[in-house]
């Protein structure tokens, strides 16, 4: 592709060059940054539509407030590509979500302007809310705005954030950056004259000021007055009357979150108003790109494109989602108890036919994981079988509704965990490296990791057939696809060797069981287990290889703190054998961006790693795989 011409964009390095251009530059500039994001975005695997969306917004936060002092906060941080140019960090684009390059999203250790480190939803409002109580501890007189939308609103910290946020009265700037639906209709010149006005510093101060005159004189008048007040501006203003007001936050909008003068305008006025302010910003995902425009979900992340036609080669490979979305279609025709719930993540965990096949019984909750989890729960309480699509990352944010409203009274409740183990670009915002270690901690819940499709589907069979919660973790990328009506028979706790040998024999399950068979092939005497439930380990095949093997290797795609290799100690501890164990997995650390594979070669779990390990132990490992 041809790089675009950005004469504006190539003068700016910092926010302070942005503040030497005209008002009437910035919209150039907002299309020169959105070219630029085109084109960084279409090699593909980057955050497009959302990055398009915000792009006027951000170029007029950055105009009004004086960041790094000023904090701008952006939650889930995927959309702020045009921050990241604006901020010193245009030359390193290329390297989003690379190696050593750039993260996706914001990041207090990459750069002083990212005020939060984020990936999650929800988190912005708490934090600015925490950082504009310290700012007034401190007597320190800097700006908070924290820019959240794109569904984060939908989640419960948000808006429990919004409550306090609103009850403290601290000074800070919210702005709702809406590219769905508006909260408020316009209502025509008055209604303009009404924003117009609540902006103004000298109404807002003239306000107060009356208020204290008039309480001078009589309390009561005073408040015959308010309420006066208050019920004028609810006869003429409808805006008055929505649930941000009634959390106690003035709000301001919607006004188009395109117009990047009028909304520099308004950011002039509201940035230094007492108490917290929202302003609703209306806005389009994808803007200035006709095809993102028009199917923002698909482009929301898009692979490799070209940028002039769109244009982009189609995959053909199978994905784990897909696998799971086509069984679990599948076994809800068969069973009418079958209702799948998830947070926000239809597309992504594979259930789009799902919730067109069966609309009455799928649920999608928006960003509320434990809102996921606990409706899953009532269901199962009335007779159904909800199977909760979560990827690994965002069901740490239900542990406790896990433990207390489904473990502790064993529900039928099964959890589809998609993107367990290493997602590689994402980070260490979306790895899911923790499920295995916490969810073994719970009392009641049975863990399994599919080596293939036909493993996951016999595993869901089994799940919905039989009582009690069930967790089924898989990874990010593809298998291979299995024909429809497979549903193999597995009983639960069951292992399976899959390469005969008894001198050292590797476990694992999952992902990491691909290491294994690769590492132990042409390698007579080491044997592979396929340990593809965890919890409960098949303690009886433990026993068996533990006490022919001189040693064993445990490998698995999640930390070592109490993951697999931990319960296979634990059990060997309880059974009283003696026998070496090395355990390999993701160390405790947290595993920054790059791809899986580099990221299990630098842990010292993949191929490689065990081949060199099974030479420690006195295997005669030849030097070429």
């Amino acid at each position: 592709m041809t790089e675009p011409l950005t004469p504006l964009l190539d003068r700016i390095h910092s926010p302070e060059d942005l503040k030497t251009l005209a008002r009437e530059d910035l919209p150039q500039l907002s299309a020169e940054l959105r070219d630029e994001i085109v084109r960084v975005c279409s090699v593909g695997g980057l955050h497009l539509a959302s990055s398009l969306g915000a792009t006027d917004l951000i170029v007029a936060l950055h105009y009004v407030l004086d960041s790094p002092r000023d904090r701008i906060l952006f939650d889930v941080g995927h959309q702020a590509y045009a921050h990241k140019m604006l901020t010193g960090r245009r030359g390193q684009m290329p390297t989003l979500k690379k190696e050593g390059g750039l993260s996706g999203f914001t990041k207090v250790s990459e750069n002083e302007h990212d005020a939060i480190t984020v990936g999650h939803a929800s988190t912005s409002l708490a934090n600015a809310l925490g950082m504009a109580l310290a700012r007034d501890a401190q007597g320190q007189k800097h700006r908070i705005a924290a820019v959240i939308g794109d569904g984060s609103l939908t989640g419960g910290m948000a808006l429990a954030a919004l409550n306090t946020i609103g009850d403290l009265g601290r000074p800070m700037l919210i702005v709702l950056n809406d590219n769905e639906m508006s909260i408020s209709e316009n209502v025509g010149a008055l209604n303009k004259f009404m924003r117009g006005l609540q902006v103004q510093k000298w109404f807002q101060e003239g306000e107060g000021a009356g208020k204290k005159a008039v309480e001078a004189l009589s309390k009561p008048l005073a408040d015959l007055m308010s309420r006066a007040k208050s019920s004028t501006r609810h006869f003429f203003d409808p805006a008055s009357v929505n649930p941000f007001a009634a959390m106690g936050l003035r709000y301001v909008g919607p006004v188009d979150g395109h117009n990047v003068q009028e909304l520099v305008w308004l950011l002039e006025h509201l940035v230094d108003l007492d108490g917290p302010t929202l302003l609703h910003v209306v806005t389009k995902k994808g803007k200035g790109l006709s095809y993102a425009e028009a199917d923002p979900i698909f482009w929301h992340g898009p692979a490799k494109f070209d940028p002039a036609t769109g244009e982009y080669a189609p995959s053909s490979a199978y994905s784990w989602s897909s696998a799971f979305g086509d069984a679990v279609t599948e076994l809800a025709a068969r069973d009418p108890r079958t209702f799948v719930v998830t947070p926000a993540m239809r597309e992504g965990s594979g259930l789009v036919r799902y919730s067109q096949v069966h609309p009455h019984r799928y649920l999608d909750v928006g960003i509320a994981e434990d809102v996921a989890v606990t409706a899953a729960a009532g269901m199962a309480l009335q007779g159904l079988r909800p199977v909760v699509a979560i990827y690994s990352t965002f069901l740490q944010r239900a542990y406790d509704q896990v433990l207390h409203d489904v473990a502790i009274e064993n529900l039928n409740v099964t959890f589809a965990i998609d993107r367990a183990g290493i997602v590689g670009a994402d980070g260490a915002t979306h790895n899911g490296v923790f499920d295995l270690s916490y969810l073994r901690s719970i009392p009641n819940v049975r863990i399994g990791l599919p080596k293939d499709a036909a493993e996951l589907r016999g595993m869901l069979k089994y799940a919905q057939e039989h009582p009690g919660p069930f967790a089924i973790r898989y990874p990010r990328g593809n298998t291979e696809r299995v024909p429809e009506g497979t549903w193999p028979e597995l009983e639960w706790g069951t292992w399976e060797r899959v390469q005969e040998g008894d001198d050292v024999v590797l476990l694992a399950g999952g992902k990491a069981l691909d290491y294994a068979r690769k590492a132990a092939e042409g390698l007579p005497g080491v044997g592979v287990v396929n340990a593809r439930f965890v919890k409960p380990l098949d303690e009886a095949m433990l026993r068996e290889v533990a006490g022919k093997a001189r040693a064993l290797i445990t490998v698995e795609d999640n930390t070592i703190v109490g993951g697999f290799g931990s319960a296979v100690l634990e059990a060997l501890n309880g059974m009283g054998l003696r026998v070496p164990v090395r355990v390999l997995g993701l160390p405790d650390e947290f595993q920054e961006h790059a791809t899986v594979e580099s990221v299990h070669a630098r842990a010292g779990m993949d191929t490689a790693a065990i081949r060199t390990v099974l030479a420690e132990l006195g295997v005669d490992v030849p030097l070429e795989v």
